[in-house]
């Protein structure tokens, strides 16, 4: 693989290293145009967060548009970001979940043909994957996860107007299967995380707010994704099994944080003690959660953002996913990053509940993942025009 993702980019494709090199000569085309992106899940806030900024120094303008589901709005709203709420989360009931869909679909649907956006940029959002292709909007789904749910992709619309975009490190051979053209699967350096960690400034105050004492072993967790496609009820076995583990340890304190309130209620339901000996907290409202990776301990999630964004700080993460393993989190094993818990022995032998030293800072990074990713929207805008 190239070092650098534009170098080996198709004639189709090559405008992209122009827009890099000669920003200044495209910026008058750029007033005016517009990027829809649609936020339907929680890590898309900070994730695109530093995307919009980067496109409007670019002189787009950004029609953003929300999901209210699993806090999504509410870290929209502590961010400052304008936005659209549009529906909400359908639980897991797939004939529920696909009416959600399409309600959705329809109700976004005026908005942004009056809006007219020259192009339409999600994280695996259904409703911007479904509704620009009726439109005739071309789009930009960015994906990290190859396992995930593609099927819509092909189905809908003409595939000349759908790119995808993915780490390096991931496999081209899924999306090619989903009907995604060969010059259509872009990519980009390092993972998604890179994109907005280079600019995170730890809040020293952030763990006194949580009342926690100094002495005590900070815990994040995040249960699996139960009401995902891509669920193995495996990964509950072991979450229990963390929590038995946890239950040993009279001065590990854990930021519990479940996806729903019925998950919520079920861990409650199988745990009590640790609840009622506050050893177990879940936060009211949404937090930062670079602030609470930061300042934690130790990191343990049935997989997804939280755990790349601990193996981007640098922080001890353990992954109790039992679905099937993308290329990026097997990227973060390999380079000892991310580790894996498989079954209760390995939680029992692996897992380590130690105080970790804490430097000043975040780690330092580089803005060449947002780089990429700019000028790949850069490079499909300029294609359309």
């Amino acid at each position: 693989m190239s070092p650098n993702p534009l170098a080996e980019l198709t004639q189709e494709q090559a405008p992209a290293r122009k827009f890099s090199v000669a920003r200044h000569k495209t910026a008058a085309r750029r007033t005016g145009l517009k990027v829809w992106i649609d936020l339907e899940n929680s890590p898309h806030v900070p994730f695109f967060r530093p995307i919009m900024d980067e496109l409007k120094r670019r002189n787009y303008e950004v029609v953003l548009t929300a999901r209210d589901c699993f806090q999504t709005c509410e870290l929209a709203d502590q961010a400052g970001l304008n936005y659209r709420k549009v529906g909400r989360h359908h639980g897991k009931n797939r004939m529920a979940k696909l009416a959600g869909l399409g309600s959705r679909v329809m109700r976004l649907a005026p908005y942004i043909l009056r809006e007219r956006p020259a192009i339409a940029v999600s994280h695996c959002s259904r409703t911007s994957i479904i509704l620009s292709a009726l439109l005739g909007i071309p789009s930009l789904n960015i994906i990290d996860y190859e396992y995930a749910d593609q099927r819509f992709t092909g189905l809908i619309g003409s595939n000349r107007k759908k790119w995808v975009l993915t780490p390096e490190v991931v496999p081209a051979d899924n999306f090619e299967k989903s009907g995604t053209l060969p010059g259509h699967i872009l990519r980009y350096p390092g993972i998604k995380e890179d994109v907005y960690v280079p600019f995170f400034q730890p809040d020293s105050s952030f763990k006194d707010a949580l009342g926690f004492a100094p002495e005590d072993i900070v815990v994040t967790m995040r249960p699996p994704a139960s009401e995902a496609h891509y669920h193995s009820p495996e990964s509950d076995k072991l979450l229990h099994a963390v929590f038995k583990a946890l239950a040993d340890r009279p001065e590990a304190r854990t930021v519990l944080l479940p996806r729903t309130r019925k998950q919520e209620g079920e861990i409650r339901e199988a745990h009590p003690r640790l609840f009622a000996e506050g050893r177990v907290i879940v936060p009211e409202h949404a937090l930062n959660g670079l602030d609470l990776i930061w300042h934690s301990d130790v990191v343990i999630s049935g997989g997804g953002t939280m755990n790349r964004e601990a193996a981007a700080l640098g922080i001890p993460v353990y992954s109790f996913f039992r679905g099937a393993l993308g290329a990026v989190d097997k990227h973060l094993a390999e380079a000892g990053k991310l580790t894996l818990l498989k079954s209760e022995q390995d939680v029992r032998e692996k897992l380590r509940l130690v105080r970790r030293e804490r430097s000043r800072g975040a780690r330092p990074g580089n803005t060449a993942s947002l780089a990429a990713i700019a000028d790949h929207i850069d490079a499909i805008c300029e294609k359309r025009a």
